[in-house]
């Protein structure tokens, strides 16, 4: 009986004769094509996932990409801003100065004694 042809489909339907309740209980019948189905679907499973693993990490790599492009980017905009904080430090240190002599030099910025005046 092992071997038959079947007649519907053109396949060969395999029947174990050994006592198979020590395996697993019962027996089971397979078909080639059947076989030959599962594995594809295996295979294609195993292909889907690797496609999708190489898609996330593809994005995952073209992310960190645009993160390090963007970080690079806001590190020489904080350079640029740290100098213009000294260039506008050091001009506010001249305007002062300036100021301060101005008044200096000016008869009404002039500290008054206003102890004598009051009295």
């Amino acid at each position: 009986m092992e071997g038959e042809l079947d007649d519907e489909d053109g396949t060969f339907t395999n029947i174990s004769l050994a006592d198979d309740t020590a395996d697993s209980g019962t027996a089971a019948l397979y078909t080639q094509q059947d076989n030959k189905l599962f594995t594809m679907n295996c295979d294609m499973d195993g292909d889907m996932e690797n496609q999708v693993e190489m898609e996330e990490k593809t994005r995952l790599i073209n992310q960190v990409l645009e993160l390090q492009h963007t970080l690079e980017d806001l590190s020489a905009r904080v350079d640029a801003v740290k100098e213009e904080n000294l260039k506008l430090k050091s001009e506010n240190q001249v305007l002062g100065q300036y100021i301060e002599n101005l008044m200096s030099a000016s008869s009404v910025f002039q500290t008054t004694d206003t102890k004598s005046k009051r009295k």
